[in-house]
């Protein structure tokens, strides 16, 4: 990690290193997600096919938006953002997303998987924040706000009357993907 030279008044550098790694994280996590909602959004096939491809874009432009938003608090803390896509797989924890060309739905159950992933690190990270830097904080559960928003879209396809999810109990994006169809 870069020393930081500089960063915003009444957070110490030390902090905002902290700050500005952790949000290198989420950087590389939101990267993924979008590349990953437009992966699904060129794939996508059946008969939800038009609900779903439809339903994507404005998933992918809020997330690069969120992108955005991350790389240039990183940037306002003194950090130096790192977007490419070296980075992002030579440092992410999370394997690629493994469903090619499938039906709307086998999408979706592991679009849920996705979600779920992301949405979790970002509590994780809204955690920590809690005492570092409660600005950056509120940047994060703004987003996680949305994200779960999406999530609920995507589990509205996937829900049973009852309340359950068909793929609720899959571990894999593969197993998502069979138990939803």
């Amino acid at each position: 990690m870069a020393t930081i030279r500089y960063t915003v008044p009444g957070l110490e550098r030390g902090d905002a290193e902290q700050v500005v790694a952790l949000l290198q994280n989420r950087l590389h996590a939101l990267n993924d997600l979008q590349l990953t909602l437009k992966h699904v959004h060129w794939n996508v096939v059946g008969p939800n096919f038009i609900a779903v491809h439809e339903m994507l874009d404005p998933q992918v432009d809020s997330v690069r938006g969120m992108v955005d938003d991350v790389a240039e608090r990183i940037a306002t803390l003194g950090g130096s953002p790192d977007g490419t896509p070296g980075a992002l797989v030579r440092e992410r924890s999370w394997d690629d997303y493994s469903i090619g060309r499938d039906e709307a739905i086998a999408h979706l159950g592991a679009l849920d998987l996705v979600y779920t992933g992301v949405i979790t690190d970002h509590r994780t990270q809204i955690e920590k924040l809690e005492t570092l830097d409660p600005v950056t904080q509120d940047m994060l559960i703004a987003q996680a706000g949305e994200l779960e928003q999406f999530q609920w879209f995507v589990r509205a396809h996937l829900e049973s009357s009852d309340g359950s999810l068909r793929s609720q109990t899959a571990g894999t994006e593969t197993g998502a993907a069979d138990a939803a169809r």
